[in-house]
């Protein structure tokens, strides 16, 4: 919990109080939850003239989710109130914390963005336009300090009334009534059996489903493209109707029609995870979607606004429509496996491939003697837009097992092929902790910013 509130102030290109998330909860007397603090469209939502979602600006954000998640993860069990472990991320806010290599490679990337929102300028620029070095917040200090005195006065009182201000004169539509009708969900898991773990997933509006549907397929790549198509065609919000788990799952077949190309997320996810030498494991993952998000830092609480609302289509019928108080369609993938003497908390950046990432690193998780090394391992992804490809790809890194195998494959379902230079954002960052025999071990992904530690 402390860890993912100080990365809310230190990497707001990717996580903030303005954000969705998606966690794991497991106990030490073995009870497994899923917690979706995933927020609806507004009730005032209006896209009319707009012939597809826009990816970025206001009407892109849903109701941030984040707060409430801490809070309820928090109630399933943290051992310290949640003022302690809120303390770091304010104390970072004040003192300032130093731009990481992740967040200066974010900023390149959207200095428009950065430059046209007066907030993140304000945040991430000088005076002359050059990127700082070292973050300072205060407002998002004190909405911190808020949040630690009373969490509910961000869906409900003076804090949510300043920033519902402050998203009105960005042209949001989010109103009060609409951040305090915000429950985040604590709800059963999917799972499945693969050998002797019982993994788990969150169910929809995420991709769980997906997940499952390629752990410990003897042909990934095939159920990998299977269940891509499987979440772009059925995946949306159950509040709003049936949605097929099953087929989902690739456990029935479904009628699936061509679906809209998405945009490419550029930055995602944070994943943290973690777990204790009595059985107790959290896997969390929180995000504004694409780097900054709706790229709208709102002044006054300084949170940056996520854009989860982009995956939203106006698809007629589709069960990812946007319509108001509905949540998106999420790639949020969180996961968590049991075996006889083994707990291990997944997850990662990755955007849409979140699923795929994941199984490869999930097939030997549980055996490996160096996590480190397995998180290291080279990997593969497919996508279109999402990967930057015009066309649908499969994008190894070098050295990646299997790999004659899997260009066979993607030659034979009409793939492109292509190997990237050396280890590649897009093959996602995976996060893993890890119980094993009364040991506790953990990784973090060479490819981002995280470490893995062990605390005694």
């Amino acid at each position: 919990m402390a860890a993912a509130a100080a990365l809310a102030v230190a990497y707001p290109h990717q996580c903030s109080a303005g954000g969705d998330l998606v966690a794991l909860v497991r106990s030490a007397d073995g009870e497994t939850r899923a917690v979706l603090s995933i927020g609806a469209a507004a009730a005032g939502i209006d896209l009319t003239g707009h012939q597809r979602m826009p990816f970025s600006g206001p009407l892109t954000i849903t109701v941030p989710g984040v707060v409430a998640g801490w809070a309820r993860i928090a109630a399933l069990g943290a051992r310290l109130p949640l003022a302690d472990l809120l303390a770091p991320a304010i104390a970072l806010a004040t003192d300032g914390v130093a731009v990481s290599a992740g967040l200066r490679r974010a900023t390149a990337d959207r200095l428009d963005a950065v430059r046209t929102d007066p907030g993140l300028s304000e945040l991430l620029l000088d005076a002359a336009g050059d990127p700082r070095d070292v973050l300072y917040q205060p407002a998002l200090a004190a909405t911190l300090r808020a949040v630690a005195d009373d969490w509910t006065s961000f869906y409900r009182g003076r804090l949510a009334e300043r920033l519902v201000a402050g998203l009105a004169r960005l042209g949001s539509p989010l109103g009060t009534a609409d951040l305090a009708a915000h429950e985040p969900e604590v709800a059963e898991p999917l799972s499945t059996t693969v050998g002797a773990a019982t993994w788990y997933a969150a169910p929809p509006p995420t991709q769980g489903a997906t997940l499952l549907a390629v752990l410990g397929s003897p042909d990934p790549l095939t159920d990998a493209r299977r269940a891509r198509a499987a979440r772009d065609a059925l995946l949306g919000d159950p509040r709003g109707g049936p949605v097929d788990v099953d087929a989902l799952r690739l456990r029935t077949p479904a009628a699936i029609s061509a679906t809209e190309a998405g945009e490419r997320p550029r930055g995602d996810t944070v994943a943290v995870t973690a777990v204790g030498a009595d059985g107790t494991a959290v896997t969390l993952i929180q995000s504004v979607f694409q780097s900054f998000g709706s790229g709208l830092l709102e002044p006054t609480t300084g949170v940056v606004l996520h854009n989860r609302g982009a995956s939203f289509t106006l698809r007629t019928g589709h069960p990812g429509r946007v319509r108001p108080g509905m949540r998106p369609p999420h790639t949020l993938c969180p996961s968590l496996a049991v075996a006889p003497g083994t707990v291990v908390a997944l997850g990662c950046q990755g955007g849409r491939s979140q699923a795929w990432i994941l199984a490869q690193v999930a097939a030997d998780v549980l055996d490996a003697d160096d996590l480190a090394a397995l998180v290291a391992r080279p990997r593969w992804v497919i996508g279109s837009h999402e990967i930057d490809r015009d066309a649908d790809t499969l994008l190894l890194e070098p050295g990646t097992p299997d790999a004659d195998r899997l260009v066979r494959v993607a030659t034979e379902l009409g793939l492109a092929v292509e190997t990237t230079p050396e280890a590649h954002d897009d093959a996602g960052h995976v996060q893993v902790a890890r119980l094993r025999s009364g040991a506790v071990d953990a990784a973090g992904d060479p490819r981002a910013d995280g470490y893995g530690t062990t605390l005694v």
